[in-house]
């Protein structure tokens, strides 16, 4: 998926470069962004396009659609990771070849207006990773390919005609709760009784047969995705409304809106799970959930104080990784401890990652 991500998530947290850009004839050329050496080989160059710090954000979304359904993930979430992850490449490798010419003013020194890829390279990368996203998602069944298709018309439409429009923020978190949806179905239906386990009293005569306990564990299915689905769209919502001034810079009020919706949404989840009975294991999400807090705070704060393009690339970036505490929170909320600490594990290593490739 694009956007937060593309407007996806942001470069390393170092120091912004001092001193004036130089000049080709009267148009300054932007430095380059923390973390970003010009130049560097062909692999390098692809791990750029397609932003590979930020792909530890994606599993996190089918795993906490599996526990929204109360099921272990199996073969059907392994599939649907696999699509994610796919599907969410597709969105970067497309991202770039949409903003070739943008980029070629504000980001000279990316991947394509570089020339170290080409554009027919990376939109043909961008339609066999989708491609291959559809084709794994089909693995899980038809109510999985579903979700998967979804999520790709939306990242297309994202990448090639929303982006600039007030739609975007609702487009990419649209992308991310169609993205949980897509774990949650490839892993199953929620368990519960099934109308063959129900006692019923039928008057006498012909009996036409319904598909109640499909209905009713599709409704069930519904209901306990809606949540997790919604906390992830609303801090996507946040996160890429801000993304769409990392370029450059001057918003102060984008910041402080998803500093108050992040807030906001941490301390419900984190009310959510001390309301919940079950004693000590109950308390597991308030770890994830206050460093979700943690980790979106401080840099969005620092950008509505100074909203310089360095500090809102920051806090794109701080938002990005975010969405891993926030899956490990919900994971564990759903009652899935072991899914949410093995998501949380993926915190560090896409901290360590984004310090040698930029994820915006």
């Amino acid at each position: 998926m694009s956007g937060p991500e593309s407007a996806p998530p942001s470069g390393p947290e170092s120091a912004p470069p001092s001193g004036p850009a130089p000049a080709v004839g009267s148009l300054p050329v932007p430095a380059p962004e923390p973390g970003l050496a010009p130049g560097g080989g062909r692999i390098r160059a692809w791990a750029e396009l397609l932003r590979v710090s930020a792909l530890f954000s994606v599993p996190g979304d089918a795993l906490a659609g599996a526990a929204a359904v109360g099921l272990r993930p199996g073969r059907g979430t392994a599939y649907a990771v696999g699509a994610s992850l796919c599907l969410y490449e597709a969105g970067m490798a497309l991202n770039d070849w949409a903003d070739r010419e943008e980029d070629a003013v504000d980001r000279p020194h990316r991947p394509l207006p570089s020339g170290r890829i080409a554009p027919a390279a990376a939109l043909g990368a961008a339609g066999l990773l989708t491609a291959a996203g559809l084709a794994l998602a089909s693995r899980a069944g038809r109510p999985a390919l579903t979700a998967a298709a979804a999520l790709a018309g939306t990242v297309w439409a994202y990448d090639l005609r929303l982006k600039h429009t007030p739609a975007a923020p609702a487009a990419m978190a649209t992308a991310r709760a169609l993205d949980l949806v897509l774990g949650a179905t490839a892993t199953g239906p929620a368990p519960g009784r099934t109308a063959a386990t129900v006692p019923v009293r039928r008057p006498p005569g012909p009996v036409t047969p319904a598909p109640v306990a499909r209905r009713g564990a599709a409704t069930r299915t519904g209901l306990r995705v809606a949540a997790p689905a919604g906390a992830l769209a609303v801090h996507t919502y946040a996160v890429t409304a801000v993304s769409r001034h990392e370029a450059q810079g001057g918003s102060t009020l984008a910041p402080l809106g998803a500093l108050a919706a992040t807030s906001a949404l941490g301390a419900v989840t984190a009310l959510r799970a001390l309301r919940k009975p079950g004693g000590a294991a109950a308390l597991v999400p308030l770890l994830p959930a206050a460093l979700y807090v943690g980790t979106t705070a401080v840099p969005l704060l620092h950008a509505a104080l100074n909203p310089s393009p360095a500090l809102t690339r920051r806090a794109v970036g701080g938002g990005i990784r975010a969405m891993i505490p926030l899956q490990a929170a919900l994971a564990a909320r759903a009652g899935a401890t072991g899914t949410g600490i093995g998501v949380l594990g993926l915190a560090p290593l896409a901290r360590a990652l984004a310090e040698k490739v930029s994820a915006t």
